[in-house]
């Protein structure tokens, strides 16, 4: 819950002429590592939005059916925040530790077709 406040107070300081940067990862795990991967990324994304001021979100899931199948929404203040968030020694473990557990990467670069409404992307609570 305290992380969930962290983004909802972050967000609300974002100007909506600031570009964010969002991207989704799609990663395919190999199925003997799957448990330890999952952890692994779970300590990872919780790291980063906690310590990370430019990481607004980073969101993983897995597809229901699939579960080696791995989708992340990053989304970053700026490509600053992102190139910044590639250094911290939270993300550096976690690439080289899950280096040798990832049968395929794929980054994708998003736009969004609506900018000015990605500033309040978590004002909504249900």
């Amino acid at each position: 819950m305290r992380n969930i406040l962290g983004l909802l107070l972050f967000s609300t300081t974002i100007s909506p002429a600031q570009t964010m940067m969002v991207r989704i990862s799609e990663i395919e795990i190999l199925p003997e590592y799957l448990t330890e991967y999952n952890a692994i990324l779970k300590e990872e994304a919780a790291a980063s939005v906690e310590k990370e001021k430019g990481v607004v979100a980073i969101f993983p899931m897995s597809i229901k059916q699939e579960p080696t199948q791995i989708r992340i929404v990053e989304i970053y203040a700026d490509s600053s925040a992102y190139r910044a968030h590639l250094k911290t020694p939270h993300f550096q473990h976690y690439k080289t530790t899950t280096l040798k557990m990832v049968k395929a990467l794929k980054l994708i670069d998003m736009d969004a077709l609506d900018p000015k409404t990605m500033s309040a992307i978590f004002k909504k609570q249900q």
